[in-house]
Parts: structure tokens; C-alpha cells; sequence
């Protein structure tokens, strides 16, 4: 890890700490414990899932590959990691605790996960992790009053942070070079998909999220699945939506590309447009419901422009027409997950705001604070069941049929940025790691 992440560690800690204080106070607790989570296994076998820790206890420290472990918490005191190092000859035991943050714990090693109680402290303890992280005399309650405590000032990153995203997304661009480079040269969609990794350094197993690689019409389906192995005929257009992972720390980047076609390429440069328009209402005191339906007359726009749709933006949204193109969120906080926490509370103390009206799909409604990451990816896609809908609709006769009939076997575009929230203007992670490359 750069020198910087370990200057910037104590005070991002310090940030921690001050929320659980403030958790604790306003729940009713004296500790918080928070267990990394144990390894889950397919059923009637012996082989495990890839571990996933809780990223309550990642935001404590970069440690994402541990289960069993438990941090301990009171207020005021130093705050204690239970880490299981268990004496193993099947696997390759963790490696004793090292690292910028491991002076600021008080590190106590066991041997085997189910030893950790004795380390932890008993009474009114709020106890954040699944239900099968239990241990003997230690129960996950994962109180509701702490835990929105805890997601609302989760959403404000630190500095050290911030550093950790940024190398999450020089990280992931590498692979979206790659990946470009490999559809070029007319590979299939593993084809593309192993030079992601290549260049990330990433396996399947350690990526944020299964990356999305999809050859023409599936461009078309938002979570594309599937890694063909089949090269297609003709390779028309690349959707990938792909991440990385620094430190426990996310990046979520979509890109769309072409082999050629004017139209289609005309189709990505507009929603690049409006896309980076978008990126620049990122801005404190903006409210993000507000900034989804600005992406919908946006998009209205480049269909009207297009000529794909006869009818003025305001008139496509008021009759639901855009959403029919694009029937997804404009975006999400990002962080220590890719869908981080909190995108819908009302208020430090819990409570939800309300999704706007016929948008459903919006995972942030939050008014937007300095610190805060999100993405931004706007899209419009040539989707069989939204096109039907609107063939049997009323407005059928505002659409240019025969455009979509060309558009559609390229599947859609989708252009997706990190973007961190500033007292200035937006930093636009994803696009300055482009820059660097």
C-alpha cells in the first residue's frame, strides 16, 4: 500500500470510532462487536463460496480475507481485533497481523474461531454480523437505531478512502483496456472477460462483482450473465460493466464500444455526453432523486435527436416512454460494497425518502454531501419486452421502428463513472484514472 493510506488511516479511523461512539449512545449500548463472517458451503459438500466479509468490519481495517474474526469496541478505549490464525495443514494459514493498521489494535490471536468470546466483552453489546457468525455467549442482534447510524455516516467517505477508490479504479480501467483491445481483435465474450483479469490481477473469485461482458444483443440485458466461449459472427458492439477491489474498497465502471457503425457510434457518443453533464450535478446539496429524472429528459433528448423517438423529452417522461429505453437507476453510493448502504435514509436516526413515482429502480435518494461516492450511468438499450410494450402503446406511432430495427442487434450503451462529491467541483475517479493510462 502507498505511503499515503497510512497517514491517512488515523484519521479515517478516528471518523470510525466517533460514529460507533455516537451509534452506541443514541442505541443503548456499551460495545459494538463486529464479526468479518465465517465461510459458507454449497449444500451436502465440502467446497466453500468465495468469503465475503461484512463490510461493517472492513471499515475498520483492510483485512477482506479472514473469516471468524471478531473487532471489539467501547468507547474510549483502544479497540480490540480477535484474529483466527488457526493452525492449518489443508490450507494456507493468514499470516500474522502486519500493516499501517495493525499499531492501532489490540491484537489478540486464536486458534480457532469459536475461541474468540473469551476475548470479547459482555453486557450491552450491539452485535453487527449474520446470524451465523454466532458464537458461544455471542448473538448477532445488528440493532436497527445503530445500524442506520452507522450507514448514514458511512456514506461520507475519508480521505483515506477516497485513496483507496481511486486505485480500485486504475486498477479496473487497466482491465477495461484490455478488454477493449481483446473485442477489437474479435474475441469472445471469456475471451474478453480473461483479459480483464489479466490486466486487473483479479480472479473470479476476489472481483466486487461478477463482470458483465456482453457481445451485441446482450448489451441488451442489464445483468448480463454469462461468459460465452463461442466467438459471434460479427462482433457489433461490447458492453462491459466491470470493477475492482483496493483494500476492501470498490470501483464499478460500464463502458460500451463499436466496431465501426455510425449509428451506433453516434447512439454512444450522445449518452457519453449527457453522461458527463450528469457527472457535473454531482454537487453538495443536489438532490439525487432530482439528478435521475434530469437523466431522463437527458436521454429523452438523445432520442429525440436521434430521431428514434418523434416527441419532445418532457412529453417522452410524462408518458413513460424513456423508461422504456432506460428502466434502471441513474446510480448508487459506491464504497465498501458496490450497492453501499444507505441510499434511501431519511435521516441519521433511520426512516426512508421515498423513490420517485414510476421509478422504482433507484437505489439513492438521498440529497447528495461532500464525501460522498456514487456512480452515474445513464444508459438506453433496445430491450424485446420494453420494445413490445411500446408497439401495443399508444405512442407506437412516435417511434421510428426501422431505426430500432438497425439499432437493436447492438444491444444498448451504458457509460458508468465513479464520481466522489465535492465542497468543489465533482472528482470523476473513473475518468482520471483514463486519463493516467
Amino acid at each position: 500500500m502507498p505511503q499515503s493510506h497510512a497517514k491517512r488511516y488515523p484519521e479515517h479511523l478516528h471518523r470510525v470510532r466517533a460514529s460507533a461512539d455516537r451509534a452506541l449512545e443514541e442505541a443503548g449500548f456499551d460495545h459494538l462487536l463486529v464479526g468479518a463472517g465465517i465461510e459458507k458451503f454449497s449444500f451436502l459438500d465440502d467446497r466453500p463460496y468465495p468469503f465475503r466479509p461484512n463490510p461493517h468490519f472492513k471499515h475498520w481495517l483492510p483485512l477482506t480475507a479472514h473469516p471468524g474474526c471478531w473487532i471489539a469496541y467501547t468507547p474510549g478505549r483502544r479497540p480490540v481485533l480477535v484474529y483466527v490464525q488457526p493452525d492449518d495443514f489443508w490450507h494456507l494459514p493468514p499470516e500474522a497481523p502486519e500493516g499501517y493498521w495493525a499499531e492501532h489494535f489490540d491484537i489478540r490471536i486464536v486458534r480457532n474461531a469459536r475461541d474468540a468470546a473469551q476475548h470479547l466483552p459482555t453486557g450491552r453489546c450491539a452485535v453487527v454480523a449474520e446470524a451465523d457468525a454466532a458464537i458461544p455467549g455471542v448473538t448477532p442482534n445488528n440493532p436497527e437505531r445503530l445500524l442506520a447510524r452507522l450507514h448514514w455516516d458511512r456514506a461520507t467517505k475519508s480521505e483515506y478512502e477516497i485513496g483507496l477508490m481511486r486505485e480500485a479504479n486504475a486498477r479496473a480501467v487497466k482491465g477495461h483496456a484490455a478488454a477493449r483491445r481483446a473485442f477489437s481483435e474479435g474475441g469472445s465474450e471469456l475471451e474478453i472477460h480473461r483479459a480483464y483479469l489479466a490486466a486487473t490481477g483479479h480472479s473470479d473469485h476476489d472481483l466486487p462483482y461478477q463482470s458483465i461482458v456482453g457481445l451485441n444483443e446482450h448489451g441488451a440485458v442489464l445483468h448480463y450473465q454469462h461468459h460465452r466461449a463461442d466467438k459471434p459472427g460479427t462482433s457489433r458492439s461490447l458492453l462491459i460493466d466491470a470493477g475492482a477491489d483496493v483494500g476492501g474498497y470498490c470501483a464499478d465502471i460500464t463502458r460500451t464500444w463499436g466496431n465501426g457503425d455510425e449509428r451506433f457510434q453516434a447512439l454512444v457518443d450522445a449518452v457519453d455526453s449527457e453522461q458527463r453533464a450528469l457527472v457535473d450535478g454531482v454537487r453538495p446539496g443536489r438532490d439525487y432523486a432530482q439528478l435521475h429524472l434530469e437523466c431522463h429528459q437527458r436521454l429523452g433528448g438523445v432520442l429525440e435527436r436521434l430521431g428514434i423517438v418523434r416527441m419532445a423529452p418532457h412529453d417522452q417522461v410524462e408518458a413513460g416512454i424513456t423508461t422504456r429505453f432506460f428502466p434502471h437507476g441513474l446510480g448508487h453510493f459506491i464504497g465498501l460494497q458496490v450497492h453501499d448502504v444507505g441510499g434511501h435514509l431519511a435521516g441519521p436516526e433511520g426512516g426512508l425518502r421515498e423513490r420517485p413515482a414510476d421509478h422504482p429502480f433507484l437505489r439513492l435518494t438521498r440529497p447528495l454531501e461532500a464525501g460522498h461516492a456514487v456512480t452515474i450511468e445513464p444508459g438506453i438499450y433496445f430491450i424485446d419486452s420494453f420494445l413490445a410494450d411500446l408497439a401495443a402503446g399508444p405512442h407506437k406511432d412516435v417511434v421510428d421502428w426501422g431505426l430500432v430495427d438497425e439499432l437493436k442487434p447492438f444491444g444498448g450503451v451504458r457509460i458508468e463513472d465513479d464520481v466522489v462529491c465535492t465542497e468543489a467541483a465533482p472528482e470523476n475517479l473513473s475518468r482520471d484514472a483514463f486519463a493516467a493510462l
